[in-house]
């Protein structure tokens, strides 16, 4: 069996598959050259994130964490609505505009959309650091998209963010949004950003790049 992170491997080894019988072979990504060396200055912290806007997201958390933070910043959502059910659909973006518009902070939260993934790229280039409060995810692709683009990542303990903090390119929060806001001020620092993005982007161009994930799956059918 083949599982694309220790995430997801810890849930297999739960459901009863023995462990040698399980691969971790992620998926792979192309890695931005120098992306973060040319980031534009800002006068405020450019807070991102990207995916599905879904309530398992938990991004009521991303909202009360910024609420407190005593620095200039801006929090951009880009994604669509998850349409789980007609229940759910269209009703978790209006409850989370509802709370920015309650915590006062609704001129500094941007909910943009569902992007291109080339219109994804410029979002990815121009902020500061990626937000990632979710409560369970097996891979998160938009995890390696910023790690890959030099961001720094502020995430809760889900999909390949321990992989990014083991190799210092990620900090790893609780589910909790005070948890939260202490990983968004660590990074309140540019030169602390640079140095996390860095490491966020060596960590996937050595475990994550095209000719890693081949070598491995050709180590692996070798083996067979």
């Amino acid at each position: 069996m083949i599982v694309s992170s220790r995430f997801e491997y810890d849930d297999a080894v739960e459901f009863g598959i023995e462990k040698q019988n399980i691969h971790i072979i992620p998926m792979g990504i192309d890695v931005a050259a120098d992306a973060t060396a040319h980031r534009p200055e800002s006068p405020h912290l450019k807070l991102l994130f990207a995916g599905r806007i879904a309530l398992v997201r938990r991004l009521e958390l991303a909202l009360l964490a910024v609420h407190k933070l005593t620095i200039p910043w801006e929090l951009t959502l880009v994604g669509g609505e998850a349409q789980t059910s007609s229940v759910t659909r269209g009703g978790y973006v209006q409850e989370l505009k509802r709370l920015a518009r309650t915590l006062g902070i609704e001129n500094q939260v941007h909910f943009i959309g569902p992007k291109s993934k080339a219109e994804l790229k410029e979002y990815y280039k121009t902020a500061d650091l990626f937000l990632y409060p979710s409560l369970y995810e097996n891979f998160s692709q938009p995890l390696l998209e910023a790690a890959a683009a030099g961001l720094p990542l502020v995430a809760t303990r889900v999909g390949i963010a321990p992989d990014i903090a083991e190799q210092s390119g990620a900090i790893l929060c609780e589910g909790e949004p005070e948890s939260l806001q202490r990983g968004i001020e660590t990074l309140a620092d540019r030169k602390a950003r640079q140095e996390m993005g860095a490491a966020a982007q060596d960590a996937v161009r050595a475990g994550f790049s095209w000719e890693t994930i081949l070598q491995q799956y050709r180590t692996l059918y070798q083996s067979l």
